[in-house]
């Protein structure tokens, strides 16, 4: 099963640094049932792209709590066994839970497929994001529409060999 492990530039730097994504449980997004139903498609690549969209609106939660991080999202796409990621069946329709699940037991980084990240251009706009969201999660409409704002920006591949390079080791 492929999930989404949101992160900040932090949090890969140690991911890198250590080997492992997480000793679990740990959230990540996936195509869940209750996914599928809210994004009405079954075309996968279409559905995979949803789950990564949510794990992107994680990172900028991550963020928001770590305004040390640099603005960028981060998110990494990882294999794990098909048991290894649950959707908790008590927040399956909540609309915040959308794709969550939690990943039980150690996940190397060397599962990774891939690391998707924002550009470098897209920092004010992600740094605005994570500002307002705390407003925005209390119903602002113009604090939402500045949280949207970040979600204009496409997250970017990167291949795994890539990692030193984005966490400033290379």
């Amino acid at each position: 099963m492929r999930v989404y492990v949101p992160l900040t530039l932090p949090g890969l730097a140690e991911a890198y640094k250590t080997g492992e994504l997480g000793a679990g449980p740990f959230r990540a997004y996936a195509v869940t049932p209750a996914l599928r139903e809210w994004y009405l498609s079954d075309d996968i690549e279409e559905l995979e792209y949803a789950a990564l969209n949510r794990a992107a609106q994680a990172s900028l939660r991550l963020l928001a709590a770590d305004p040390g991080a640099a603005r960028r999202r981060v998110v990494v796409a990882v294999d794990v066994a098909d048991g290894a990621a649950l959707a908790d069946p008590d927040r399956g329709l909540d609309p915040t839970a959308l794709g969550e699940v939690r990943v039980s037991g150690t996940v190397p980084l060397a599962k990774a497929a891939a690391v998707h990240v924002d550009l470098e251009d897209a920092e004010a706009d992600v740094a605005a994001a994570a500002e307002a969201l705390e407003a925005a999660d209390g119903g602002d409409d113009d604090a939402q529409f500045v949280v949207d704002g970040a979600e204009d920006h496409e997250l970017l591949w990167y291949a795994t060999q890539e990692i030193p390079g984005l966490v400033g080791l290379e």
